[in-house]
This record gives C-alpha cells, sequence and structure tokens, in this order.
C-alpha cells in the first residue's frame, strides 16, 4: 500500500498530506481504470468483466462531467463516448480480441490525458 501511494505522489506530484484533495479524484480514477481495463487482457471470470462496464461507466461518466465542469470540451465528448460504449444496459458486442485492443488504447488515452490534463479548478459561470 505504501507503494502506492509513492507512486501516487510521483504521478501527482503532491506531498502525502495533500495526496486526497477533492481535485485529486478524476486523476486517481484514471489510474484505477487503466489498472482495471488492462487487467481484462488476462482470462477472469465474466464476473469481473461486468464488474469493469459498472465502475468504467461510472467513472467515464464522473470523468465527462468533470471535464465539461472544467470547461474542457474535447475531453469532454471524449468521456462520453466511453461512457456509451462500456455501459451494462444495452451491451455493444466487439468479440474478446476487438475489446482487448480497445482496453488498452483507452487505458493508454488515460495514461496519456494524466500527462496532458492541466490541473485547474473549475471555472465560474
Amino acid at each position: 500500500m505504501k507503494k502506492l501511494f509513492i507512486l501516487l505522489q510521483i504521478i501527482t506530484k503532491r506531498p502525502a498530506n495533500k495526496l486526497f484533495k477533492h481535485s485529486m479524484i478524476p486523476k486517481i480514477s484514471k489510474i484505477i481504470l487503466a489498472v482495471l481495463l488492462l487487467f481484462c487482457l488476462f482470462d477472469l471470470p465474466y464476473g469481473y468483466y461486468q464488474f469493469v462496464r459498472v465502475a468504467s461507466m461510472v467513472a467515464f461518466a464522473y470523468l465527462a462531467y468533470n471535464s465539461f465542469r472544467r470547461k474542457n470540451i474535447v475531453f469532454g465528448i471524449v468521456f462520453v463516448v466511453l461512457t456509451v460504449l462500456f455501459q451494462p444496459i444495452e451491451k455493444i458486442s466487439l468479440g474478446r480480441t476487438l475489446w482487448n485492443v480497445v482496453d488498452v488504447i483507452v487505458a493508454i488515452f488515460l495514461i496519456v490525458s494524466l500527462l496532458i490534463e492541466k490541473d485547474t479548478e473549475p471555472k465560474e459561470g
């Protein structure tokens, strides 16, 4: 667990006492989602993939909301599309191989978005 905190400190460039501010929730969500999606490459029980769909839908919806609040329209639209893609209600059947490709691409996108997205507070108005 200590290694996780050290990793989060390195990625977010924040000391441990300021690691879990409200503005850190999107970054932590992206890290967790990227890890969950990469674990989808392994042969796991079907329940895991259902859990990932629900967790991804909730997280992507939150990330879309947060992006629109910050006036970052491009990321907001991408996260809305990902919310629809991963939603578990009306499943989009892509086949295992294509889903693996999608999972890797989305995980890479999440990690890259951590590096390029500015850490600003939401704009008022």
